[in-house]
C-alpha cells in the first residue's frame, strides 16, 4: 500500500536504509549508504554503495532516474562522505536537479560530519534531517538507519569496532554435550544466518578451547563475496599444528597471542602464511584496541564460555545474537555459552536492550543491545547551516599525519578508493590504483591464467576483491608473477599514484596541504607498503606520495619563477 502524503518521507527513507543493508557481504564492512529519488510515492531511481572505493549510491540512482530526478526528492540514509576529497555525490545530486534532499542520518565520522549538508545547502538544495526528528514521527525510518549504520556509530563513539557475541544453544541453556559435541546445536537455517553474519564482519574471534575441540574452517560457505579475517586468541598456544585455520588460501588467519609464546609454533604458523600477533597482555580489550587501529568495523565473537565471559565483563560486547534450538541435553557439566561473570544475584544481570524475536526454521532467534546505538552528540545544524566553514578546522597540522582507510581523515592517500587512472600514453582505464598495482603483477606473462587474472582484476568491482584475487594468485602460483616483479612494483605504484594525483585537482590540493608533514600509511600488517603493527614497517606508500607531494612543490615553484 502506497503511504498518505505525510509519510512519503519516512517511505521512502526506510526503502534507502534497507537498500544500504544490501552491500553487506560483497567487500569489508564500511559506512553503508544508499539513495532513492522520488516523485511523490514513485520512485525512479535507487542505488546503494557496493563497496570501498566503488561508485557512489548518488550517481548510480541519478542514471536511473535520468530527466525524472529534475523537481524530485533524493533519500540518502547516511550523509554521503566515503573519501575526503571527493564531492561526486554532492555534483551529482546538483546536477540532477532535484529539488529537495533529505538525510536521516548525519555523518557520525567528525571529519565528514556536516560537511555534505553544508555544501547542498550552499548549492541552494533544501535539506532536511530526520535526525532531528528522530523520536518522533520518523522514528522507525531514523531507528533503520541507526542500525544499518550501527558500526559506523559505535566505532566514532567509543573507537573501538562493533562487536556482536553469537552463539547457539538448547532450549535448557547448553551450546554442546558433556562430552563437548557439538555438531550440531542449531538448525541448517541457523546456520546459514551465522554464514551471513560472517559476511558482514571484518572478523571473526574464537579461543583455544573451540579451535581445539571443533576444528572450525569459519568462512562463510559461499563463491564470492568478503571473506573475513579469522582470529584465534589463545595466551599460551597450546593448539594444534594440523588444523582448517592454518589453511589461509581462501582466508587470512590472525593468532594473538601472549608475547614469548611457543616461539617455535610462531614460525611455523608463519611459514604457513599465518599472521601472528603478539601482546604483553592478552586481552579481550587489547584485542579491540587492535581491531579499531586496523580498521575494522564489526567484530563477530564465536568463542565459547571461557572467552565470552572476560569479554562481556570487559564491555566490549555491543550486540548478542542467540539461536535457541528446540533440544534439551542436560548434564550438570556440559558448557554454557557464558562463563563466570561473578554475578549472585539476579538484579545484576546484563540486560538486553531493543530485543527482537525471530524464528528460523525450528530455532528461535533472539537479539539484542548490550549498550545503546550511540546518536550523534551534536545536531547536523551545529555547523550544516553555514557553508563557509565547510573546509575549516577539520584536519589537524601535526607534523605526522597517518591513513589507512578511505572513509578516515586523509583516506584518499590509499589505493582503494574510487579514483580512475589512466596511464599516460595508454587508453586503458583502471578503476582504481589498487586495480592497475594488482593486474601489473602479472603483465607480460605469457600464461593463459596470468592472462585471464589480469581481466578479472579489471573487472573486479571493487579494490578489496582486486586485491584479492591478484594476492591469491601471486601467492598459489609465484611461477606466474613476472619475473621482475620484486624490482619492479615501486616504479608501478609511482606511476600509479602519479596518475591519480594528476588527474583530481582536490585531491592534488589535498597532498599539497600536507606540505611539512610525514606521510604514514599506518597499515598495522603490511610492513612493506606500511607502518606495521609496532612502527617498524617501511612505509614505503606514504615515501612515495611525500616524493610526489615534493616534484609537485618543485614544480609550481617553476611556474611561479616562470610568471
Amino acid at each position: 500500500m502506497a503511504p498518505s502524503n505525510v509519510g512519503f518521507d519516512s517511505f521512502h527513507m526506510l526503502r534507502a536504509a534497507e537498500l544500504a543493508d544490501g552491500s553487506a557481504g560483497h567487500t569489508a564492512p564500511h559506512p553503508n549508504s544508499a539513495c532513492v529519488i522520488a516523485r511523490s510515492e514513485k520512485v525512479v531511481g535507487e542505488a546503494f554503495l557496493y563497496g570501498q572505493g566503488t561508485r557512489c549510491a548518488e550517481i548510480q540512482a541519478v542514471e536511473m532516474a535520468g530527466e525524472l530526478s529534475r523537481g524530485a526528492t533524493a533519500y540518502l540514509n547516511l550523509e554521503p562522505g566515503d573519501c575526503h576529497g571527493d564531492d561526486t555525490a554532492i555534483k551529482a545530486l546538483k546536477q540532477s536537479g532535484v529539488a529537495r534532499v533529505v538525510v536521516g542520518l548525519q555523518h557520525p565520522l567528525k571529519h565528514h560530519s556536516g560537511k555534505a549538508i553544508a555544501a547542498l545547502r550552499g548549492l541552494g538544495i533544501p535539506v532536511d534531517v530526520l535526525e532531528k526528528h528522530g523520536d518522533g514521527t520518523f522514528k522507525e525510518a531514523f531507528r533503520a538507519c541507526q542500525e544499518v549504520n550501527a558500526p559506523l556509530l559505535y566505532r566514532a563513539t567509543h573507537e573501538v569496532p562493533f562487536s556482536i557475541l553469537k552463539y547457539a544453544m538448547t532450549l535448557d541453556g547448553k551450546i554442546a554435550a558433556s562430552t563437548g559435541h557439538a555438531s550440531w546445536v542449531s538448525s541448517k537455517m541457523s546456520r546459514q544466518r551465522v554464514f551471513e553474519t560472517r559476511g558482514r564482519s571484518d572478523a571473526i574471534i574464537v579461543g583455544g578451547n573451540t579451535v581445539r575441540r571443533d576444528n572450525p574452517r569459519l568462512t562463510t560457505r559461499r563463491e564470492g563475496g568478503h571473506l573475513p579475517v579469522r582470529v584465534v586468541m589463545s595466551r599460551t598456544l597450546n593448539l594444534p599444528l594440523e588444523l582448517h585455520l592454518w589453511d589461509v588460501s581462501n582466508a587470512h588467519t590472525i593468532v594473538m597471542t601472549q608475547r614469548g609464546a611457543r616461539r617455535e609454533f610462531q614460525r611455523e604458523l608463519v611459514t604457513r602464511g599465518v599472521e601472528v600477533v603478539e601482546f604483553d597482555f592478552l586481552t579481550p580489550k587489547a584485542v579491540m584496541d587492535y581491531c579499531y587501529e586496523r580498521g575494522f568495523l564489526t567484530v563477530l565473537w564465536e568463542c565459547g564460555g571461557a572467552l565470552s565471559a572476560p569479554a562481556l565483563a570487559a564491555g566490549i560486547i555491543h550486540k548478542v545474537i542467540a539461536f535457541v534450538a528446540p533440544k534439551i541435553i542436560g548434564g550438570v557439566t556440559a558448557p554454557t555459552p557464558v562463563g563466570e561473570l561473578g554475578m549472585v544475584e539476579m538484579t545484576q544481570a546484563l540486560n538486553l536492550l531493543d530485543v527482537t524475536f525471530e524464528q528460523v526454521g525450528p530455532d528461535m532467534l533472539v537479539s539484542g543491545y548490550l549498550k545503546p546505538i550511540p546518536r550523534m552528540k551534536s545536531p547536523a545544524s551545529a555547523y550544516a547551516d553555514d557553508p563557509s566553514i565547510a573546509d575549516a578546522g577539520i584536519f589537524s597540522s601535526s607534523t605526522v599525519i597517518y591513513f589507512y582507510k578511505s572513509w578516515d581523515p586523509y583516506g584518499a592517500f590509499t589505493n582503494f578508493t574510487a579514483h580512475s587512472i589512466k596511464l599516460p600514453g595508454s587508453s586503458e582505464t583502471w578503476k582504481s590504483v589498487e586495480h592497475y598495482y594488482q593486474a601489473q603483477k602479472f603483465s607480460g606473462v605469457e600464461d593463459e591464467l596470468a592472462m585471464q587474472a589480469i581481466e578479472n582484476i579489471r573487472n573486479a568491482e571493487s579494490p578489496e576483491e582486486a586485491a584479492r584475487i591478484g594476492r591469491r594468485l601471486a601467492r598459489e602460483r609465484p611461477d606466474l608473477v613476472r619475473p621482475d616483479w620484486e624490482n619492479s612494483k615501486m616504479d608501478v605504484m609511482e606511476e600509479a599514484l602519479v596518475a591519480k594525483f594528476s588527474s583530481y585537482p582536490q585531491l592534488r590540493s589535498l597532498l599539497l596541504s600536507t606540505a611539512g608533514c610525514v606521510l604514514i600509511e599506518s597499515s598495522p600488517h603490511d610492513y612493506f607498503w606500511g607502518s606495521g603493527k609496532d612502527g617498524t614497517g617501511q612505509n614505503q606508500l606514504g615515501r612515495l606520495l611525500m616524493k610526489l607531494r615534493a616534484a609537485i612543490l618543485t614544480e609550481n615553484q617553476h611556474q611561479h619563477i616562470q610568471k
